[in-house]
């Protein structure tokens, strides 16, 4: 029945579930799984909680109820990971993808302008996203041996990336400030790395201190590597920083956090479609999650992802 005049249009009730992940900014945002869960049963939709005591779990109750239909819509309440997670589920599929940015980097959340701070702006704009309907967005497809991963915002495969295994190692501190802490500590016996890497076809041998291939913009909690990505534009873009002696990368890096570092000789933005990268000894990370050891082959996928954001 169509609204009568003058009243206000409620949004179709839809089949939400709701990924939680307890330990997001170290478990300081506790609260956050279930005010959303509370938010979307007040405006009438049908909810599904899932949480799980650990990543994997949660991966398999997830996977498990969109593979039966479960849900119309996917909710990750976290951050990178939880995107990672919930991305690798719904890819290419007719369920949408809502992000509730509750963890330590949120570099995805970062990307598309959400609160990454305010978990009632969070839950705000996401009640907005689900009454306007979803968008489409890119993703990137990474096959590395027989295994397919997606990532929405970023792959690291450089000095990114071993800060990243780091960082994941790292109990503290607990806030995207282990990052930069961790960077400090792998700089101190880092040595750049020997690349090829292959763009639509066009294959180049560096030594590289920073390689990303990006859909989104930033990684590790704000470094806006790709300032002017764009998740929506069939393109990738490749980032590579080359060689450089340590005390001039420590006096570069604070720029990257700015998006200042563009017009630097050694930094390098390319835009394709494909890109292959290799080197020994570099373990590739995608938003944040451990992927394996290079080579990867990374394509674009046009508008893989329906989002609600």
């Amino acid at each position: 029945m169509s609204a009568q005049p003058g009243s206000v249009a409620l949004p179709a009730v839809q089949r939400i579930a709701v990924a939680i992940n307890p330990q997001a900014s170290f478990g300081r945002r506790r609260g956050a799984g279930p005010a959303v869960v509370a938010a979307l049963q007040a405006s009438g939709h049908e909810v599904v909680v899932l949480a799980q005591p650990n990543y994997e779990l949660l991966r398999r109750e997830t996977s498990r109820v969109i593979e039966e239909g479960g849900a119309d819509v996917l909710v990750v309440v976290g951050g990178d990971g939880m995107v990672s997670l919930g991305v690798n589920i719904v890819a290419e599929t007719d369920v949408g993808l809502g992000i509730v940015a509750s963890g330590t980097g949120n570099d995805m959340a970062r990307t598309l302008g959400l609160p990454v701070d305010d978990t009632h702006a969070s839950i705000a704009g996401l009640q907005k996203a689900l009454a306007a309907g979803p968008s489409r967005i890119d993703l990137g497809r990474v096959r590395h041996g027989a295994l397919t991963t997606w990532f929405a915002c970023v792959l690291s495969a450089g000095f990114d990336a071993v800060v990243n295994e780091r960082a994941n190692r790292m109990a503290r501190p607990r806030g995207a400030h282990r990052y930069t802490i961790a960077m400090v500590r792998e700089l101190l016996s880092f040595r750049p790395a020997r690349y090829r890497i292959v763009v639509d076809g066009l294959a180049t041998t560096t030594e590289a201190m920073l390689v990303s291939v990006a859909n989104g913009r930033s990684i590790g909690g704000g470094m806006k590597i790709v300032p002017d990505a764009e998740v929506d534009d069939g393109l990738l873009d490749l980032f590579v920083v080359d060689r450089m002696p340590r005390h001039r990368f420590l006096r570069v890096f604070p720029r990257v956090f700015r998006g200042e570092h563009t017009a630097l000789p050694e930094v390098h933005i390319t835009r394709g479609r494909t890109v292959s990268v290799d080197a020994e000894g570099i373990i590739a990370y995608a938003d944040g999650e451990r992927v394996g050891p290079l080579p990867v082959e990374v394509s674009v996928a046009p508008g893989a992802l329906r989002l609600y954001a």
